[in-house]
């Protein structure tokens, strides 16, 4: 008898490996979490303590310093470098930054012995952009600096007197970082440069956390029934700004 063939051309095929083994479970992906979020905003706290430190190190000690002297013209010298990247002429960009680093090389023996006046330098920059940054949305048409934040908070809806509030805060942090700029100028002028040193290097940043605080506890006095910003809404609020700002 000849051999008889399977019903179904299934039947030719191997069995599937695994066959017989019990169902294995879907695997799920670990929920996201917060560690990333946290983990940087450590580093960058660390990040700036130790810059804060170093900086207040090398420039109290009023000693002829290289790596003093190129840390202090690294902020400066990245802005620059961003600056003119975004020139439309990628030539005249290039030929501004080569006369730039010829000019550093040339005067880096005077340089390294300046380490608190690059320093100085540095900070006065700082503040006065940041008090035009704020004071010069408080003339022409548009709405002060702050106002246009709150108002990206709270929906587009501003309440009188947060409107009003808001711009008092813009003259306020406009006149903190002038006043800023002020004392710096004169404890550098005037005081021992180590003086000059933990004003700039190491309170500038607890001063202007002191201010975000006090402005926070006197809002909650002045405007005790408006709906209340968190931090992170102000951040939301401050990217928002940045971006529209940005070409």
């Amino acid at each position: 008898m000849p051999p008889q063939l399977p019903e179904t051309a299934d039947a030719l095929l191997p069995e599937p490996i695994g066959a017989g083994l019990a169902p294995q479970r879907p695997v799920v992906a670990a929920p996201k979490t917060m560690l990333w979020p946290v983990l940087r905003g450590l580093g960058i706290a660390v990040l700036a303590v130790a810059w804060a430190l170093i900086a207040h190190v090398t420039s109290a000690g009023n000693e002829s310093s290289g790596w003093g002297a190129a840390l202090a013209l690294t902020p400066m010298s990245t802005a620059l470098a961003l600056l003119l990247w975004r020139l439309p002429a990628r030539w005249l960009g290039a030929l501004i930054g080569m006369a730039v680093a010829a000019g550093l090389v040339w005067l880096w023996p005077f340089l390294k012995g300046q380490v608190a006046l690059l320093y100085y330098l540095e900070h006065l920059g700082v503040y006065i952009l940041l008090s035009a940054f704020f004071g010069r949305s408080l003339f022409g048409p548009e709405e002060s600096l702050v106002t246009r934040m709150a108002r990206s908070v709270h929906g587009g809806v501003l309440s009188p007197a947060q409107a009003v509030y808001t711009r008092q805060v813009t003259l306020a942090w406009c006149l903190f970082f002038a006043g800023m700029a002020l004392v710096s100028t004169g404890l550098f002028l005037f005081a021992p440069v180590a003086a000059w040193s933990t004003f700039a290097n190491l309170l500038g940043g607890p001063l202007i956390a002191l201010m975000f605080v006090g402005e926070y506890l006197w809002r909650r006095h002045a405007l005790p029934e408006e709906t209340r910003a968190t931090m992170a809404d102000a951040v939301r609020a401050w990217k928002a700004q940045r971006s529209d700002k940005a070409p």
